[in-house]
């Protein structure tokens, strides 16, 4: 289906077990909020992600870091800097960095400085569910010392990858607004895990607030529901509900593989994403497949003449 529209994956993990670098969460052999993990304990490599994508036009990835041990922040871009170097893959980087820390322009500056380092990912801490709440924890969305941290981004030009799931998006769009100049962009469609009636109604909101800030994007991924399948039905209005909110310029499509094969292979996922925008112009498909996030990410792809 449509075998020949260009991907830009935005969002998509490598890791190799059987090398030094830690996966704590992932060899823990614990059931994770996406489904059962045991699926996935095993290496990763750029030669399996083009077997799982052979059936499409993939011409660029985006890395997002894969939880590493947080001690291995660095080791793990060095680490993805030769893979990219040995086989073409990943085009771009997202490293992770606390903002917080005694040494975070340190480690903040070390990243900036890897050529194929384009954003950060760093994680407030989060409630274990909409009825807790962490407001005004260290580290938390509340935290004045973590939210001035964020500053450190725009100073060194990377951007933000913002994940928390859907009961923190309200708060996380105030965050947002405290920082104009830093490109951001939410992970995983802001993550409705849970599809009750009140808490998509709660998504809703949060999405609509982060939509009003206009340098905020949406990686539309993670759509991993527990107890459900990955079809259309649990998620095509989602997928229609996001693009509507963001607008076509501003969302971009992702695997988040291989995490969300717990739920669903790559094609499987691609297919459905083809599928629920087959009716789009076909300059809106392509900014949402591919050209959203070579801007966002600042791909520069070799010219073919």
């Amino acid at each position: 289906m449509d075998k020949d529209l260009p991907i830009v994956d935005a969002h998509h993990h490598l890791w190799d077990l059987e090398a030094a670098i830690r996966y704590p969460w992932l060899v823990s052999g614990e059931h994770g909020w996406l489904g059962d993990y045991s699926r996935i304990q095993r290496t990763y490599l750029p030669a399996e992600y083009r077997r799982d994508t052979a059936l499409h036009n993939v011409i660029a990835t985006v890395h997002v870091e894969a939880e590493a041990d947080r001690s291995q922040q660095l080791a793990e871009t060095e680490w993805l800097t030769r893979i990219a170097a040995e086989t073409g893959m990943p085009n771009a980087i997202v490293a992770h960095a606390w903002v917080d820390t005694p040494n975070a322009e340190d480690i903040i500056a070390a990243q900036a400085a890897n050529p194929l380092v384009r954003g950060i990912r760093t994680k407030p801490v989060i409630a274990s569910g909409p009825n807790d709440s962490v407001r005004g924890e260290k580290r938390s969305l509340q935290d004045p010392v973590w939210r001035k941290g964020l500053g450190l981004l725009t100073k060194y030009n990377l951007s933000w990858d913002l994940r928390v799931p859907w009961y923190h998006l309200e708060e996380a769009a105030e965050v947002c607004r405290e920082h104009p100049d830093l490109r951001i962009v939410l992970n995983h469609t802001g993550y409705p895990l849970d599809r009750s009636k009140e808490q998509l109604a709660a998504w809703k909101r949060g999405m609509e607030a982060l939509a009003s800030c206009p340098h905020v994007w949406c990686k539309i991924s993670g759509l991993t529901v527990k107890g459900k399948p990955w079809t259309l039905q649990v998620n095509g209005s989602v997928i229609r509900e996001t693009i509507g909110m963001f607008g076509v310029d501003r969302c971009m499509f992702a695997s988040n593989h291989p995490v969300d094969g717990v739920k669903a292979s790559w094609d499987w996922i691609y297919c459905q994403f083809k599928y629920v925008t087959a009716g789009l112009p076909d300059e809106d498909r392509r900014k949402l497949f591919a050209g959203n996030a070579l801007a966002f990410y600042r791909i520069s792809l070799p010219r073919s003449d």
